[in-house]
């Protein structure tokens, strides 16, 4: 299943079931196929997804130091996946414009 957000004031944003249920877990929104996220939330958002991108490239940095091996090289990193969604949330936020999925 695929996820599309959208919003009057960027382009529509299309992820994969299983990233968008890890974004919007992040973000504290359940993984209902449908839903809003509020401009009043958006900074929030943003904060939660950031935090949560530092927590992974830290564990990543500390595995590469504890000698693991690397990821393998087609695994896309939550940074990858959650970029394009943090532009989104900055642009509505800006706005003033709701972010909607599923309808």
């Amino acid at each position: 299943m695929l996820y599309t957000f959208k919003s009057k004031a960027a382009a529509n944003l299309i992820m994969l079931q299983a990233n968008a249920e890890r974004v919007l877990e992040i973000i504290g929104k359940d993984n209902s196929p449908k839903g809003i996220l509020l401009p009043e939330h958006m900074a929030s958002a943003i904060a939660k997804l950031e935090a949560a991108m530092t927590q992974e490239d830290a564990a990543l940095q500390a595995a590469r130091a504890a000698g693991q091996p690397a990821p393998r090289a087609d695994a896309v990193s939550l940074r990858q996946r959650a970029v394009p969604f943090i532009d989104m949330l900055r642009r509505c936020h800006k706005a003033g414009k709701e972010i909607v999925w599923g309808v």
